[in-house]
């Protein structure tokens, strides 16, 4: 290595605001045109680097800060022997050195490593330069004598020359990028709320003998404001409208629910319908409801790509989305998650527990959050590695005479899954308490499987006289994510809504088949087919098909 090289390679402070230092060879190619076999074999082998931009973006960054990749990389270093890779020996051990003490402004990886193998190209040598020239006009600017040389200077001139294409363009690039940033600052919402949208429009009916229906064209939109405190912390002001109106059956049944059907006034009137607040306590994720609370908001659901958390990106029908044993209950009230170990090696249990009242607002006698309707929940999970994870879950209601079983929090005899006689077990004259056992499971044997079932037992205990009852429902589902194209999702889900164990005859099963087939980021559309047998437990009552085409729109 000759004298003239090494000397400019000490003298380029350059890399100290590239993060990257370049062999003697590199530096004798871009700097005194030196072109010999034997230097671009020493660039290839000796050209060290810090970082490199793994998008335009981060690049801009790096220019507009003076940074080598804010993500990645470590505090400025003091001394060479910081960095882990790097050996007294090492060819360049001296020059490092030099630019450490003189500029101290060398950074590495968070590791303490400095990986001085890698190439840069030249749009990350330009970035380097430009945080270079920056750096060197503030020690000129703060008169700190003599530390900037002449000869420093006129390194410095000469690279700027050669790289002035690569200067101009990302200078241009980052003033661009400050007006489109101050653009947004000035018109932003809000610093600590950001909107999230869905609407979906759904044409549904019923096929076949049991026809009662005409077709229609149904809507529902969600404006969810979500506001965060402390980074970590999550309010949520949700505002709704819609007139999805559920598909009438036999029994007057709520086997047709659709999850559209959820959360609309019927007449496209807007509603705040979910006002929550989340937030982390350690461990734990604690969930406040003030209005519209439902299990599921809190407590893991165990079905993956059926149960879609909107209404408009899961299955079809309320039944197939998730267990029935999360919707018994809702509206005002709270929910923690305990999260138990590390969960390393995969193994990771928790436990969770709720409270929701569906009268909690309301402070006439035989209501309020004690008084009236509630549904208390305690649930066992555990994940073992990202295959495998299933739950325990444990519902105790209370619910007033005429009040339905699955009504979500919404009290009357409205309910939202499964038959008549299910949700009004003891009719609808006296007050009961329900006792609910469910068992979720999920199995992802690949990436591009997922099966996942529930079972659902209720005892159902009058509190005047002595009428009591089972209720019964299960479920199995089978999807392929990544159907065709990636985001698609291909579902088939059978089982058995809920019915009252008392009731003999056929049983109401149900069997769904939806595609959801992602037009966009922002757009997708589900066809998809439910056929229900013995629909509302009605003896010798005909099947019913329903047919929907539902697309969603998210923003």
């Amino acid at each position: 290595m000759s004298h003239i090289l090494w000397k400019n390679l000490v003298l380029l402070p350059v890399f100290l605001g590239a993060n990257a230092l370049a062999s003697s060879s590199v530096m004798a190619a871009e700097i005194l045109n030196a072109s010999n076999s034997q230097a671009a074999k020493n660039s290839s082998d000796a050209a060290v680097v810090l970082e490199q931009p793994t998008t335009s973006k981060q690049l801009l960054a790096q220019v507009k800060t003076g940074e080598a990749n804010n993500q990645d990389s470590m505090s400025q270093v003091t001394s060479v022997s910081q960095f882990s890779d790097v050996q007294p020996t090492d060819w360049a051990f001296q020059a490092l050195q030099s630019l450490v003490e003189r500029y101290g402004c060398i950074a590495g990886y968070p590791n303490g490593t400095y990986r001085g193998n890698r190439a840069l190209t030249r749009y990350e040598f330009a970035a380097g330069l430009n945080a270079c020239l920056d750096r060197v006009n503030e020690l000129i600017a703060t008169a700190t004598a003599d530390l900037v040389t002449k000869q420093d200077l006129a390194t410095l001139q000469r690279l700027q020359e050669e790289f002035a294409a690569e200067l101009a363009t990302l200078r241009g690039r980052v003033d661009a990028l400050e007006a489109r940033t101050a653009e947004l600052e000035a018109n932003q919402f809000s610093t600590t709320t950001k909107l999230v949208g869905e609407a979906i429009f759904a044409v549904t009916d019923t096929f076949g003998d049991n026809n009662t229906n005409k077709t229609v064209f149904q809507d529902r939109v969600r404006l969810d404001l979500q506001t965060s405190f402390t980074g970590r912390d999550t309010l949520h002001t949700r505002i709704a409208a819609g007139n999805a109106n559920a598909l009438s059956l036999p029994g007057n049944s709520f086997e047709s629910t659709q999850t559209f059907n959820l959360g609309n006034t019927g007449s496209n009137s807007a509603i705040i319908d979910w006002l929550s607040y989340y937030f982390p306590l350690g461990n734990s994720q604690v969930y406040i409801a003030a209005s519209g609370g439902i299990h599921s908001d809190y407590a893991p659901t165990v079905n993956p790509y059926f149960e879609g958390y909107d209404g408009g990106n899961g299955a079809l029908s309320t039944f197939a989305s998730e267990s029935p044993i999360y919707r018994i209950g809702g509206g005002a009230g709270g929910g923690v998650n305990f999260v138990f170990g590390s969960g390393k090696g995969g193994f990771q249990p928790s436990v969770t527990v709720g409270y929701l009242a569906s009268q909690g607002n309301n402070p006439a006698p035989g209501s309020g959050l004690f008084e009236g309707n509630y549904a208390a929940l305690a649930q066992l999970n555990l994940n073992v590695g990202e295959r495998f994870s299933f739950a325990a879950t444990y519902v105790h209601g209370y619910h007033k005479a005429g009040n339905a079983l699955f009504d979500l929090g919404g009290g009357g005899n409205i309910g939202v899954v499964g038959t008549n006689p299910a949700n009004l077990p003891i009719g609808d004259t006296n007050p009961y308490n329900s006792n609910s056992y469910g068992f979720e499971a999920a199995f992802r044997p690949s990436d591009k499987l997922s099966i996942s079932g529930f079972v659902l037992y209720s005892d159902i205990t009058s509190l005047v006289g002595n009428n009591n009852d089972e209720v019964w429902s299960y479920g199995v589902g089978v999807a392929l994510p990544d159907f065709g194209k990636k985001g698609n999702i291909l579902g088939i889900f059978a089982g058995a809504q809920p019915y009252l164990g008392s009731i003999s005859g056929d049983r109401p099963y149900h069997i769904e088949g939806f595609y959801k087939y992602q037009v966009s980021d922002n757009i997708s559309i589900t066809p998809g087919v439910i056929w229900l047998t013995s629909p509302g437990q009605v003896a010798n009552s005909d099947n019913a098909i329903i047919g929907t085409l539902r697309t969603t729109f998210t923003f």
